[in-house]
């Protein structure tokens, strides 16, 4: 019988949550911690020493010995330095446990070795992880032993942001300053701040452990750089929502009730559109917490995969030819006293203060789509982005019927008098319920859909960070709010400035809503005809980040400086260049020791096999015709080897930066892809069991 999971027994158990901390800590200390996560501001130190104790307490009964200061650098996964509570024995050589306010605020790592973009020298070492109080203390179970991890913050010395978190809570503070703003103008004086929230669904592969090991290009890129298609793809669609196989099923069991013990609101699984693909939900978080979530999610996936003999994939492609995984990020922003300011309610057109968010949204995505682009960007989203499996690399908005329809009353006429209604969706089954369905269908081809009383950001890459998304997406939309408020405040009729407003924004940036089909080439026309920016690959997205009208953003709210972008820039140049150069360093391994060499050793075995047929007196043509038809592939392949080896050492040899990656995109891309064809082709010709490592067919079809 299978173990009885009572999830609201274990749910958050290793989480140092505000339940733990309003039992563990005095009544006053506990208020005071609770005051600076609501309304920002300093922890006194003695109130520290009291959390740090009651932390470390708590940490040491679940069996840990050791506490780190996890924090996200611009690798864009986590890091995090042990350090045990062992102090110094007393008098009697007894060992002490101690953990102290002054190491639960502050950690020094060292900032030199983690990319910084020219902040840091290499020569200056000190650097500071910051807790970050507004997200919450766990245990992290792992072959070490149980760890208390302590988000935090990661800035240098000089005090730029050195990781993912600090302007994302910088732009958090930002769109709620603005947002309670536009509240205000609306008679809301009871809401103190107004919350960023995102809900990220997670694309995954599964692949045998065994079988994954066996190839260089899984191991060292996370995706294969080799692969003919298997005679069976997805095109059946029966691998969607289709039933789970028991392997996987017991480590979704597993997966679920780690993420639980960790206050992970894991909610939805199941099978996704490709062999082997699959994809786990949460509910709504703050964006800070649904950040630091998402990364405990992902590393938690491949964990528990390993003790299940897998390996997770988190790439954006692992597989050629079939969908790749993505990571679509819902957000949305609520005050704490209840109201979601992309509710339309039942009669969207009536409803001024979300007629005037969504006129701000539109103005914020159409002046930053290449923002917003760049903030989905990474290598392994080049794969998807663009393609027929993803949304499209032009930014759009769908609002779907009704929105639309109020939007285009709105620009023609200055008033929005009707709103469509849903209707009632009749199944034809006397036994089946009629029911009333929602006014707007759904547009899976979309990069940025509103779905309800949200917006579906569906860019995002399912091995990369989300807070870089959601940073650009607060940010864009606080200078919008700014913006209206600055207009709207010094209104002297409030009525007739604020309907202006709305209509004035929506007319000027209504190129940016697409309701049709987003993998198109007419829509790529009628993109260009817009005007709206096409921007296809990571390295084109990059200068983005540092335009005089990016700058002037995120400067006005404090959320990066001009030099931590440049830093950003050089980082995501470097990033990119390194990355196609393993992958290329892969290839070239991969060919010339395993793929050339069985090749070669097959066609040994042809020619003697010809040898014996003609010495039989039989027709050995087809042999013959076959040992031609490899022979000449294998020559094109060595060809395209050499090729790809002199592309690689040319990109090696030049300065890092810009033309290096632009060069590494440009050219040595395109020699990996020419080494790909015949590889793969030789693959369709060649006995399987010469072939050197285990085929697609083998991974996404045997697990």
């Amino acid at each position: 019988m299978s173990e009885v999971l009572n999830v609201e027994e274990i749910f958050g158990e290793n989480v140092f949550t505000l339940g733990t901390m309003r039992e563990r800590l005095p009544k006053k200390v506990f208020q005071e911690v609770t005051r600076v996560m609501d309304q920002g501001g300093e922890l006194s130190l003695e109130a520290a020493d009291v959390v740090a104790k009651a932390m470390k307490d708590w940490a040491v009964e679940k069996g840990a010995t050791h506490y780190t200061h996890w924090f996200q650098p611009l690798t864009g996964i986590t890091a995090e330095k042990h350090d045990s509570f062992v102090s110094h024995p007393d008098k009697d050589g007894k060992m002490l446990m101690e953990f102290s306010g002054k190491e639960l605020i502050k950690g020094e790592p060292d900032a030199s070795s983690f990319p910084s973009g020219g902040l840091r020298a290499t020569f200056e070492a000190r650097g500071y992880t910051a807790w970050d109080i507004t997200s919450p203390a766990f245990i992290k179970e792992a072959a070490t032993g149980p760890i208390l991890c302590i988000p935090t913050a990661f800035c240098s010395y000089t005090g730029e942001a050195l990781d993912k978190k600090t302007p994302l809570l910088r732009s958090m503070e930002a769109v709620s300053e603005q947002a309670l703003r536009i509240v205000r103008l609306f008679g809301n004086t009871e809401a103190t701040k107004v919350t960023a929230s995102v809900g990220p669904e997670q694309e995954y592969f599964l692949v045998d452990q065994k079988k994954a090991l066996q190839r260089e290009d899984i191991i060292f890129a996370g995706r294969t750089l080799f692969g003919a298609p298997a005679p069976k793809g997805q095109e059946l669609e029966d691998h969607y929502f289709g039933v789970i196989r028991e392997r996987i099923g017991g480590y979704m069991k597993d997966l679920n009730k780690e993420l639980w013990k960790l206050g992970v609101t894991a909610k939805t699984q199941h099978n996704e559109v490709a062999p082997a693909q699959h994809e786990l939900a949460p509910i709504y978080e703050t964006a800070n917490i649904a950040v630091d979530h998402n990364q405990i999610v992902m590393e938690t996936m491949k964990r528990v995969a390993g003790q299940h003999g897998m390996r997770c994939l988190l790439h954006e492609k692992p597989f050629a030819g079939v969908n790749g995984s993505g990571k679509h990020n819902n957000w949305s922003i609520t005050t704490d006293n209840g109201v979601n300011l992309l509710d339309p309610g039942d009669t969207p057109n009536e409803n001024i203060q979300f007629l005037l968010v969504l006129a701000c949204i539109m103005k914020a995505v159409d002046t930053h789509a290449d923002l917003l682009r760049q903030s989905a960007s990474d290598v392994g989203n080049d794969h998807r982005l663009g393609a027929n499996e993803a949304p499209p690399a032009i930014i759009s908005m769908f609002l779907g019927e009704q929105l639309e329809d109020v939007v285009k009353q709105l620009v023609e006429t200055g008033t929005a008098t009707s709103c469509k209604e849903g209707g009632i969706l009749a199944t034809g089954v006397s036994t089946l319920p009629d029911f009333k369905k929602d006014a707007t269908d759904r547009n899976r081809t979309s990069p940025f859909a509103f779905t309800g009383n949200k917006f579906e950001f569906r860019m995002v890459g399912s091995e990369d960070s989300i807070a870089s998304p959601n940073t650009t997406l607060n940010a864009i939309v606080a200078e919008a709010f700014c913006e209206a408020a600055d207009e709207l405040e010094k209104a002297e009729d409030f009525d007739a400035a604020v309907h202006n407003l709305i209509k004035r924004y929506m007319t000027e940036h209504q190129r940016i809503i697409f309701n049709g089909n987003g993998y198109s080439d007419e829509w790529v026309v009628e993109a260009e005809r817009r005007g709206l920016p096409n921007i296809k690959s990571m390295v084109e997205a990059v200068e983005t980040l540092t335009t005089e009208k990016s700058i002037k953003l995120f400067e006005k709210f404090g959320i990066f400086t001009k030099a931590e972008l440049e830093s950003r820039e050089e980082v995501l140049y470097e990033t990119y260049a390194k990355t196609i150069n393993i992958e290329a360093l892969t290839m070239i391994d991969m060919a010339s020791k395993q793929i050339v060499p069985a090749v070669i050793s097959y066609t040994k075995s042809l020619a003697d096999t010809i040898n014996a047929v003609k010495a039989a007196g039989a027709d050995a043509s087809v042999q013959v015709q076959q040992l031609k038809a490899i022979s000449e592939k294998l020559a094109q392949m060595q060809s395209a080897l050499e090729a790809l080896k002199k592309a690689d050492a040319e990109g090696s040899a030049m300065s890092e930066g810009k033309e290096q990656a632009f060069f590494y995109k440009d050219v040595v891309k395109e020699a990996m892809a020419a080494l790909r064809e015949p590889a793969d082709e030789l693959e369709m010709m060649v006995d399987k069991k010469v072939w050197p490592f285990p085929t697609y067919a083998d991974l996404i079809f045997e697990v």
